[in-house]
């Protein structure tokens, strides 16, 4: 556990059982696919255990009760492409939730994020939004996409990853300390500059699960 205050990392054995699935290099596209899936939907039921609520009468077969329904409009932001994937389980959840897609991509070279796509409508439409990224590593894509969202004027925004490394973790909090950070674990560190042709690209979470998109649509 990470000893940010607002660093969240979940102990749940199904989060945990999943996640060792999705660390596996055998593991096939589709069965990441479908753990991604999962484990966001388990992770976003513990993101979302602070929700705002109202209180609602119903009537029961038997009589009426006092119940409850969320105050708050929920939007779900992945960044592209990655973050796709984790959109299906929260939406399984949160049906009524919008979802709105920040596309970014981390530049090679600089390992500065790049944004390629906005299509936020000009003023706020929910009150608690989601960012979505299976990977917080360098945390420059994490940190550029809630500073879109509290210029769109977003009231308050958590992220919800799978797995983080400490410098994302330090980038993403530093950048934005009021933001509540929800994975399945912390990992070791990134991967450093390559020293030779058969090093791994830099900035990669170690130990990690590789590349989150490319393991998701078959494509590495």
């Amino acid at each position: 556990m990470d000893a940010h205050p607002r660093v969240h990392v979940s102990g749940h054995p199904l989060i945990q059982h999943k996640l060792t699935l999705l660390r596996d290099v055998n593991t096939e596209p589709k069965k990441f696919r479908e753990l991604v899936r999962e484990v966001a939907m388990l992770l976003a039921y513990e993101a979302t255990a602070d929700l705002a609520v109202s209180p609602r009468s119903v009537t029961t077969p038997l009589a009426t009760v006092e119940g409850s329904q969320l105050r708050e409009k929920i939007g779900l932001v992945p960044i592209l492409r990655a973050g796709l994937g984790m959109v299906e389980g929260i939406w399984d959840l949160m049906p009524g939730a919008e979802v709105w897609h920040i596309g970014l991509y981390r530049d090679d070279k600089t390992l500065k994020p790049v944004q390629y796509y906005n299509k936020l409508p000009v003023t706020p439409t929910v009150q608690v939004c989601l960012v979505l990224d299976p990977m917080l590593a360098t945390g420059g894509s994490a940190a550029a996409t809630v500073g879109i969202l509290k210029e769109w004027g977003a009231q308050r925004i958590k992220f919800v990853g799978i797995i983080a490394a400490p410098e994302g973790i330090k980038v993403l909090s530093e950048a934005h300390p009021d933001v509540d950070i929800y994975v399945a674990a912390v990992d070791k560190r990134l991967t450093p500059p390559p020293s030779g042709p058969g090093d791994p690209p830099e900035g990669y979470i170690v130990p990690g699960l590789g590349d989150a998109g490319d393991r998701q649509f078959g494509t590495g």
